[in-house]
């Protein structure tokens, strides 16, 4: 409401005759731009003192757009629109659904993604195949969202359910309750369930209980310059592939989720890795890598069975080769040591060998790929995406032209022949998976 009036005073001297300093100049001569946003896994989060976050990353390449700083400011969720509206920040970067209620005290930009809301509950406990079966049911939820929004249109609806908002609780933080089974229902927006279904796959995303909505920015009501400025950026981002590739790093391959695969990852991350931990971050250290990166190596190598033999026969923690064994100069594969030793050690000699990538993410996904099927075939499927007019430094390309090397029209065309290329694309995509999710951890 006072944000309301706020506004109406604005226009009101506007129509008077009195002028105000355009906000988009104001930004520009301080130098920064104030990004208001929310501590989530979606929006914004520090990760080994670095910020992070699907939303952080996307505002950094506005702000970056403009030419200015940018700066965060994280306020209570419910309290958003208000530090919006009295200037203390210049837009909403949270993930906010835009509706009809938050577009009376704010202006949207366009949309940027589509979101459904879900029905959130644990693999143990009955869900829903229509709204009706909704009654009877209590359902926790983050005060002031669109989900208590949809879930207050269907109460008046006639559906005798019960709404429990809890002020400034994420959306995830109910998720997590729900797989350790302390709530029974939440609702969650399709792309929040889906990322963090990797973190706890108990549990079930059920039926949607609203139709598609849409993801937007937020700026005051009378800075429509800005709103402007944000949709000439987002429109740009398409344009180019950067919004492409943050889609790609934060919710890359979220649909793809095996269950019994990522329970079996959690369960083993308490049994197994605390025995290899230590040999995985002393050889990590020696190259520079992120030692959870290598421990999600081990895991789709091996799943951290230091006797592990596959149908290759490569043995160890590290799958290992006999000539890869030689090479690294190790003598027993089987010992655990060894094998991270001698694993690590070749997997930086394939990331040395794509020095040519600059983006250092696509060159860990090259050299991963490279580790299970050849460095070789990995430039083939370099060349066949040159000659398709893909840009070969983007994993996004070689997730499209490495299967093709199984097919005999692309690879008899090539210096190293057949190989079974969709295997390197569900290896490297697999790794990240469990990578982001230990990331997630707390060791």
């Amino acid at each position: 409401m006072v944000a309301a009036i706020g506004i109406g005073i604005y226009l009101l001297f506007d129509q008077m005759g009195f002028r105000f300093k355009d906000p988009l100049k104001q930004i520009q001569t301080r130098g920064t731009i104030r990004m208001i946003t929310a501590n989530t896994a979606t929006s914004y989060y520090t990760y080994r003192d670095s910020p992070m976050g699907f939303e952080y990353d996307l505002a950094k390449a506005f702000a970056d757009h403009l030419g200015v700083t940018l700066e965060v400011i994280v306020p209570d969720w419910n309290s958003m629109f208000e530090v919006l509206n009295s200037g203390q920040g210049d837009f909403i970067a949270a993930g906010i659904t835009i509706t009809k209620s938050r577009e009376r005290i704010a202006l949207f930009s366009d949309s940027y993604m589509p979101v459904q809301q879900k029905f959130i509950h644990h693999k143990l406990k009955f869900g829903i195949k229509n709204l009706e079966q909704l009654a009877g049911r209590t359902i926790y939820v983050r005060k002031g969202t669109s989900y208590q929004e949809r879930l207050e249109e269907l109460k008046a609806s006639g559906i005798d359910l019960t709404i429990l908002p809890l002020k400034d609780v994420a959306t995830e933080e109910f998720i997590r309750l729900v797989s350790e089974k302390k709530i029974k229902y939440t609702i969650a927006d399709s792309n929040i369930a889906l990322l963090n279904r990797r973190y706890y796959p108990d549990i079930i995303i059920g039926l949607p209980i609203q139709e598609e909505e849409h993801l937007g920015w937020a700026v005051k009501k009378t800075n429509r310059g800005l709103r402007d400025q944000i949709n000439e950026f987002l429109e740009m981002a398409e344009e180019t592939g950067i919004f492409a590739k943050l889609y790609e790093k934060y919710y890359g391959n979220v649909e793809i989720f095996d269950y019994f695969d990522l329970k079996k990852f959690h369960e083993r991350i308490k049994t197994r890795l605390p025995e290899y931990k230590k040999m995985i971050k002393k050889e990590s250290e020696k190259y520079g890598f992120d030692w959870r990166l290598i421990a999600a190596m081990v895991y789709q190598e091996s799943h951290f069975n230091a006797k592990a033999k596959s149908r290759t026969g490569v043995r160890g923690l590290m799958q290992v080769t006999q000539e890869t064994a030689r090479r690294m100069g190790i003598k027993n594969r089987l010992d655990p040591k060894q094998s991270v030793k001698a694993g690590v050690k070749f997997f930086n000699m394939m990331h040395k060998r794509f020095n040519d990538i600059p983006d250092p993410r696509q060159k860990k996904r090259f050299a991963l790929a490279a580790y299970n099927v050849g460095y070789g075939h990995v430039r083939d499927a370099q060349e066949i995406a040159r000659q398709q007019g893909m840009d070969i430094n983007k994993w996004t390309s070689l997730k499209k032209t490495l299967p093709l090397l199984s097919k005999r029209k692309y690879y008899e065309k090539t210096r190293y022949g057949y190989a079974r290329g969709q295997e390197p694309v569900h290896y490297v995509e697999r790794i990240f998976t469990y990578y982001d999710i230990l990331r997630q951890k707390k060791h």
